[in-house]
């Protein structure tokens, strides 16, 4: 599934922040885990994902090193600041607010004879 752009731009910075806050991470790990996560329906690119690092970076949300991997070959490893984590709880309950929002109205849309029995007093019909 192809998801609209302003969509991929409102979710990603939460979702890097929360897969931040599971543990330091590189690049294709993210993109790996993205995928997991949506159970390959987000597919994320290099291209999509490295500016947003770099991004997340300079607004001091995530700090980078470079080190050997397993394998030997150098990787950045991202991992997030204090800031980083107080702006993942700021966005955690911004998406909470979002999500029950749109639960309840998709709930409505989806069948408001429903939902009107619901919100009418026991009876009343």
């Amino acid at each position: 599934m192809e998801i609209d752009k302003d969509l991929v731009a409102a979710y990603a910075t939460p979702l890097v922040l929360a897969i931040l806050s599971e543990g330091e991470s590189y690049g294709y790990a993210i993109i790996k885990r993205v995928g997991e996560l949506s159970g390959g329906e987000l597919q994320w690119t290099d291209g999509m994902l490295y500016p947003l690092l770099h991004r997340l970076e300079r607004s001091g949300l995530v700090e980078a090193s470079w080190r050997a991997s397993e394998s030997g070959r150098k990787r950045k490893y991202y991992r997030l600041t204090a800031a980083g984590r107080e702006q993942l709880e700021r966005q955690r309950r911004q998406w909470q607010v979002v999500t029950r929002t749109m639960k309840g109205i998709w709930c409505l849309a989806a069948d408001p004879t429903d939902q009107l029995a619901q919100l009418t007093p026991a009876g009343e019909k």
